[in-house]
């Protein structure tokens, strides 16, 4: 491994680089874009189970926006419970956005590395290819060995490149829906609340 690396020139280790960051990138956010986490079951029917006991209060409140992402919509909008329906809702569109701003966290970071990986591997052939012409005008062509240097290098580059960006553009891609998915359902749940808490829908206790 290490003589392909040293094959592939200078070029091959910011390529290393950003398959390092890709990989943390990737192991980060498939342990913190677990649906468990992000929008645990049932959150819905415990605040509502605290409202008919009457222990919903300032306390419940504060445990609930630390437990997860959708505890923090959904206390956003317990705050102002005693506020008509659409500034709850405001409230919580309020605080929507910034957690969705939280759960696209790093994903900017991939995008670049799926973008900036191939072109990299690209500069990589540029400057092999150099190498070869160069060889080729200084001393012809008698001698294949000598060429090999600059055609590795051209070679190494471009797959180690594509093999960084391809990966990573999937995983981006995946997030994104994954993403998209948990906020849908987020605002699903905290909609429920909302209407359940107004009185203008009964709480299913069955489907959370």
């Amino acid at each position: 491994m290490l003589e392909l690396i040293k094959a592939g020139g200078l070029l091959m280790w910011p390529i290393i680089l950003c398959s390092i960051i890709t990989m943390a990138i990737v192991a980060e956010r498939f342990w913190s874009l677990r649906e468990s986490k992000v929008a645990p079951e049932n959150l819905v029917a415990k605040v509502w189970q605290w409202q008919k006991v009457g222990h919903l209060d300032g306390s419940r409140i504060r445990d609930l926006r630390n437990s997860s992402p959708l505890g923090m919509i959904l206390a956003a909008g317990l705050v102002n419970r005693k506020h008509s329906r659409e500034i709850m809702k405001e409230s919580i569109e309020e605080v929507g956005r910034h957690v969705a701003h939280d759960l696209e966290r790093f994903l900017n970071a991939l995008g670049t590395i799926a973008s900036i990986s191939p072109l990299l591997g690209l500069l990589g052939t540029v400057i092999g290819m150099i190498k070869v012409f160069t060889v080729i005008t200084s001393m012809g062509v008698g001698d294949p060995s000598i060429l090999s240097e600059g055609i590795s290098e051209a070679l190494l580059t471009t797959a180690a490149g594509l093999s960084v960006a391809i990966p990573s553009l999937m995983f981006h891609r995946y997030f994104r829906g994954r993403i998209d998915g948990l906020i849908v359902t987020m605002e699903q749940e905290s909609l429920k609340m909302v209407e359940v808490m107004h009185g203008q829908r009964e709480h299913d206790d069955s489907t959370g």
